[in-house]
């Protein structure tokens, strides 16, 4: 009977999803979310439609697989809105690699990941003198949304590596439970230079310089350090248009692979421009760092309601084949009481493990006047290292 009802729960989750998507004439056989046309009638018919089904969020069912979706290989929808059929896990000792937070249970992809994967950590270390990877987050046994961390790294394509030198020595679950990366920064505007040197710009240099690397993702100071030492590692830049400024990644650098080809429903993203973005890009995105920075060193607003974020996706809004993904070989997923899902351990433990690095560095006092202009201090170009 439990089966009965959980199997007839699935399936009102899947028919939404169908019942949320429409072919439009002339796609071929792809699915693309509806929309309302853009005039007022519509508009008003759209504040009509109903919600999507109820049900728990996508992230706390993908969070509880423990084991891949026994399908061919195949990464499904966008890099934040998709799933993986056919994971495949990287070995968590390599021999030029060693897999961090073994309890996340995160160390799978496409086969086209862990190729990447492994060719870099070869490389790297023949070529660069770079002592091995430390990676940390790829995609879930059978990707979509996670329970904390990540929008992204959904479809088996993204990775995220540890701007840390690997260790000397296999090291213990506990110890890759236990150790941090370590942050770049300096403050957070700064490279700290006795920590981020031509080691780590010549390893973002080889990351960046396969075909079939989309994109990688940095913090907005570690691109501008890369945009001034880039000439010491060689004259080439075109590898700098792969590397794009985003908040956050100021211990790691995140590894986003194209597509593969030929593989149907993976949805790439637009291909970047070829400029190196150290220019107009970088400035705005200093400025957006400048506006954060004051934000963050006041103090709170007395009764402001906390920032929630946008809510958790449903199963409804992934692609139609996610919820065959989900159930494939039998899986049930979790029981929603009145309370809540009730999640699994493995799922408990993936929530509770630490971050893989230290929280971003804030402004100092002395640092917050100077960029207020209450006490001076140089323009905010000019605080940034010209090595």
């Amino acid at each position: 009977m439990r089966r009965l009802i959980l199997g007839l729960t699935l399936l009102l989750l899947v028919g939404g999803v169908a019942a949320a998507q429409m072919r439009i004439p002339g796609t071929g056989s792809k699915s693309v979310a509806a929309k309302p046309a853009d005039n007022p009638a519509t508009k008003q018919a759209a504040t009509k439609k109903p919600p999507p089904p109820k049900g728990p969020p996508a992230r706390e069912l993908f969070g509880s697989v423990t084991e891949p979706a026994p399908l061919a290989a195949r990464a499904i929808g966008s890099y934040a809105k998709g799933c993986l059929a056919g994971g495949v896990s990287l070995p968590i000792n390599g021999p030029d690699w060693q897999v961090m937070r073994l309890s996340r249970n995160r160390n799978w992809g496409t086969p086209r990941l862990l190729d990447y994967l492994e060719r870099l950590a070869s490389d790297a270390r023949a070529l660069d003198g770079w002592p091995g990877l430390l990676v940390g987050d790829m995609s879930q046994p059978r990707g979509g949304p996670m329970l904390t961390g990540h929008t992204s790294h959904q479809v088996g394509l993204d990775a995220d590596i540890w701007l840390t030198p690997m260790p000397d020595h296999i090291m213990t679950p506990q110890e890759r439970e236990d150790m941090s990366a370590v942050s770049m920064l300096k403050d957070p505007f700064t490279v700290d230079p006795e920590v981020f040197t031509l080691r780590q710009v010549k390893l973002v240099k080889r990351a960046a310089s396969y075909p079939q690397v989309a994109r990688i993702f940095v913090h907005p100071a570690i691109k501008k350090a890369l945009c001034q030492m880039a000439g010491q590692v060689g004259k080439d830049r075109a590898w700098l248009g792969k590397v794009r400024p985003w908040w956050n990644h100021h211990y790691h650098f995140h590894v986003r692979l194209k597509c593969p080809p030929g593989m149907e429903g993976c949805e790439n993203q637009k291909a970047v421009s070829g400029d190196d973005g150290c220019g107009q890009e970088l400035a705005n995105w200093y400025a957006m760092l400048k506006k954060a920075a004051i934000e963050s060193a006041k103090p709170p607003t007395p009764g402001a309601k906390p920032w929630t974020g946008k809510a958790p996706l449903t199963m409804a809004q992934l692609p139609k084949e996610c919820g065959t993904v989900l159930t494939a070989g039998g899986f049930e997923p979790p029981v929603q009481g009145a309370d809540g899902t009730a999640l699994p351990e493995s799922a408990l433990k993936a929530m509770e493990s630490a971050d893989a690095g230290p929280a971003l560095p804030t402004l100092t006092a002395a640092q917050l006047s100077a960029l207020t202009g209450e006490g001076g201090g140089m323009p905010l170009p000019d605080r940034n290292p010209k090595r």
